[in-house]
């Protein structure tokens, strides 16, 4: 059974609506890494809500799909692990390692907004940015220009504040 993907924005949800074969779930990766590109999506919500068991193939399977995407430049997000599901998982061992997870969608979508606003905002302050694969990328005169200016701008407010003196604030010379 195919299971529904739904484009909201820049993320895809796919909602899990009944016990999935392996079968299933090699489809359900198929679809999403065929989708993610097509759509240029940035995030996967996988809503696993209406499982009540997830096993080891399950686990595996939504954790390399995890891993997957992200190489092809989408963060993922499992929602919905029922509580005894969780449990269980624990007790045999089986992880969702480096795969984010959230209670239900609405923090699901909160996990990706807070991934997509850290990104932004390394990007505007000059932080250590990163390309879609995640490796380091120099920053750009510009953004390093940028970096300087909100430095001295945070000084000037120490010093108008009463914080700091100006002999405390150090300014290479």
């Amino acid at each position: 059974m195919r299971v529904p993907i739904l484009k909201q924005g820049d993320y895809l949800i796919a909602s899990v609506q009944s016990v999935l074969s392996d079968d299933d779930l090699r489809l359900l990766r198929d679809d999403l890494a065929d989708r993610v590109g097509r759509f240029r999506s940035r995030g996967v919500i996988i809503d696993v809500t209406v499982l009540d068991v997830i096993d080891s193939f399950a686990t595996r399977t939504l954790r390399s799909v995890a891993h997957m995407l992200k190489l092809r430049g989408a963060h993922t997000v499992i929602v919905g692990i029922q509580p005894d599901v969780a449990f269980a998982m624990v007790q045999l061992g089986l992880t969702l390692a480096g795969v984010g997870t959230a209670l239900d969608l609405e923090e699901g979508l909160e996990y990706l907004n807070g991934r997509s606003h850290r990104l932004h905002e390394h990007r505007a302050f000059g932080s250590r940015e990163e390309d879609r694969l995640g490796h380091p990328v120099r920053p750009t005169r510009h953004t390093q220009e940028h970096h300087a200016l909100r430095a001295h701008e945070e000084d000037e407010k120490k010093l108008f504040s009463g914080h700091a003196s100006p002999r405390s604030l150090d300014y290479g010379h």
